[in-house]
Order: C-alpha cells, then sequence, then structure tokens
C-alpha cells in the first residue's frame, strides 16, 4: 500500500501532467493505455505501486484485465516490477495524490472493480503521525467513495482494512486466536499513537457498510515477500542474518510472540478469487493464512537457515504495542473462494531472500 500522505504544498508541486495527458509509467515512459480488443475487466487500484498493489495489479493484467493505477510514489517505488507493469497491455499509471479532491475527477465513469489500497502504513510511520495517519486514511477513503458513487456500473469495491482492528480485543482478552471477522472490536486506548492506524480502518469499514455500495473489505494477516520493503519482521531478520559475520549472532524482538504468515502469491490469489465471489458481496474477510502459527524465534531460525550461516540467536525485549499473537481464521475466506494458503514459510522465506539478495542486499 504505497501511500505516505505528501504534505498539500508538495503534492501540489508534484501535479506534473496535465489533467488531459497524466498517464505514465514507473520510469517516466508513456504506458500503452487501452488498446484496441477486449478486456475482461476494468480496475482501478489505488496506491497500486505498493507491495500488495503492484502484484495484484500484474496478476490482473496477466488475465487480460484493463488495470489504472493511482499512487503518489512518495515511497520512491518507481523500480523495475512498475518499469514492467506500466508496458504491459492494459496498464496505465496515474501519479496523483488522493489526498486533492480532484485527484480521480479526470477518470472515467466505467471501472468494474476498484480496489482501495492507498493509505499511510508502517508501525514507525503511524507511531511519528498518528493525526495524519487518521486524517489523510479517512480522506482518501472518503475521495474513493465519492468516485465510487459516479461509476456506471461498478461490480465490487475492494477495501484493505488490517489486521489491527482486532489489537484492543486481544489486550482486553476477548480475543479467540485463530480470529474470526465477527468478533467484537474493543478500541486500544485513544492516546496511543498506534490507535489511530487501527481506528482510521475501522472508520474506513464503517463508511463502506453504509455506502450502499457493492463491497468486500479484506482484513490482511502478515503477508510478506519480495519487494515489500523494510518495515516488516521477515525482510528485517534477513538483513540481518544477511550481514551477520559467521559463528555471530543476530538480535530478535519478541522472540515468543506468534503470527502465522502468508506468501504474497496466496494473498494475490486470494484476492483476485474475491473480486468476484458471489459469497464475499458485502461481507468482511480476513486475508492471510491460519495456519501454521509459529513464534517470531521460529521465523528467525527459518532465516538463519535460508542464508546459510551458523549465526545464534540473541532474545531482545517485545517491541511496544506488538500483539502477542495473531493469526486469523480462514474459514470464511475458503468457503468463498475454494483457496487456502498452499506456500510454506521455509519456501515463501526463499523466496523472499532470493529477491532481497538480487536488488536490495547489494547495494
Amino acid at each position: 500500500m504505497a501511500w505516505r500522505g505528501a504534505s498539500i504544498d508538495s503534492r501540489r508541486q508534484s501535479c506534473f501532467i496535465p489533467r488531459a495527458d497524466r498517464s505514465l509509467s514507473a520510469g517516466g515512459i508513456q504506458g500503452e493505455g487501452r488498446r484496441p480488443g477486449r478486456f475482461v475487466s476494468k480496475f482501478l487500484i489505488t496506491g497500486g505501486a505498493g507491495f500488495l498493489g503492484e502484484r495484484i495489479a500484474s496478476a490482473l493484467l496477466a488475465d487480460g484485465n484493463e488495470v489504472h493505477i493511482v499512487d503518489n510514489f512518495s515511497r520512491g517505488q518507481k523500480d523495475k516490477a512498475l518499469e514492467t507493469l506500466a508496458t504491459s497491455r492494459g496498464a496505465r499509471i496515474f501519479q496523483e495524490d488522493l489526498l486533492a479532491p480532484d485527484a480521480l475527477s479526470g477518470l472515467s465513469p466505467d471501472y468494474d472493480f476498484i480496489v482501495h489500497l492507498a493509505a499511510i502504513v508502517g508501525v514507525q510511520n503511524v507511531l511519528t503521525r498518528p493525526y495524519d495517519t487518521l486524517h489523510d486514511n479517512v480522506l482518501m477513503h472518503q475521495i474513493t467513495i465519492r468516485f465510487a458513487r459516479r461509476q456506471k456500473l461498478l461490480k465490487r469495491f475492494v477495501f484493505a482494512s488490517t489486521s489491527e482492528v482486532y489489537a484492543g480485543s486481544l489486550r482486553s482478552g476477548d480475543l479467540p486466536v485463530p480470529t474470526p471477522e465477527n468478533v467484537a472490536l474493543t478500541l486500544t486506548p485513544l492516546h496511543e499513537p498506534r490507535s489511530s492506524y487501527m481506528l482510521s480502518k475501522i472508520y474506513g469499514e464503517a463508511m463502506l457498510l453504509h455506502s450502499g455500495l457493492p463491497f468486500t473489505i479484506v482484513r490482511p494477516h502478515n503477508i510478506y515477500g519480495p519487494r515489500m520493503g523494510m518495515a516488516h519482521v521477515v525482510p528485517q531478520l534477513l538483513e540481518k542474518a544477511h550481514k551477520a559475520r559467521p559463528d555471530s549472532f543476530i538480535e530478535v524482538f519478541s522472540v515468543d510472540h506468534r503470527r502465522s504468515f502468508c506468501f504474497i502469491d496466496d494473498a494475490v490469489e486470494m484476492l483476485k478469487r474475491v473480486l468476484d465471489a458471489p459469497a464475499a458481496l458485502n461481507q468482511v474477510l480476513n486475508l492471510g493464512a491460519e495456519s501454521p502459527e509459529v513464534t517470531v524465534r521460529r521465523v528467525a531460525e527459518v532465516v538463519i537457515s535460508i542464508v546459510g550461516k551458523p549465526l545464534a540467536i540473541r532474545s531482545m525485549p517485545p517491541t511496544p504495542g506488538s500483539p502477542v499473537r495473531r493469526a486469523p481464521q480462514m474459514t470464511r475466506m475458503t468457503e468463498a473462494t475454494g483457496y487456502v494458503a498452499r506456500i510454506g514459510l521455509e519456501e515463501g522465506v526463499g523466496r523472499t531472500y532470493d529477491w532481497y539478495r538480487r536488488h536490495i542486499f547489494v547495494r
């Protein structure tokens, strides 16, 4: 979800292309846009330059769809993946800031599907900018819903919420794990900066529930894989192990916290199936893998094995605000899509390390 929320001044300085011709590729190359020929469906993906957005866009294009991406590129993700995507048949990329009220006004009213991924994300970003997190995430959601209401034949509005909505219930001791979607949501204390992200997503879910639009809300849980940045335990541990000297150690925080992890390819397949699944219409679905639920220590052990160095684990204190357990119940998603996550932790971490070793750790 590639959206960091540029300031008003910066977004005005970066409205780079006249509205009549503002489609561009990630590397400044004109995208091919809508060519003659029939596409299966037409998609708009906000925050589509990010980790999940680029992957779902590429998958939809490969299936013969027309896919338009809106992103402000404030995270600097104009990379090879987006250059490849931009030259695909049916792809267009619009560099816009969704905080601008007119950001989507030049787009057409004939999208079949809207996938709203744009948000301020990342724990450190949220902790340092809690007000912006609340304000910007809600405003971007409002603008996207307003645009969706202009569509003539919209089939589905998919909104990426978060597993953070369960944080207060876990803290109060009222949360079953694996967690079903219908549990009562309890708020964490409002003065805590991390609460701002959860609140923005709960508010976003409520807006969509009462919008009158055909929707599906997904709550992603610990999705990982290539090109996800460094603000996640898997790439962070991979970097530590990659840089560590043999027979030394890596520091691992929250070693006893438990998670179930979902590789990006599995998450993308679920999202693709959700889009037109009748059973997912007007529903809230967890997005992730129900099992195995593993400790962070176990993740570190897998990382060390994949990197291939003799390394010890130095246990560090728990990360403040980090949930002790997190694993989604996936019954509703499985019943709606017929899909269960298939890629195991060892395979997923191995594929992730291969990518980071070739693209990030070489720098």
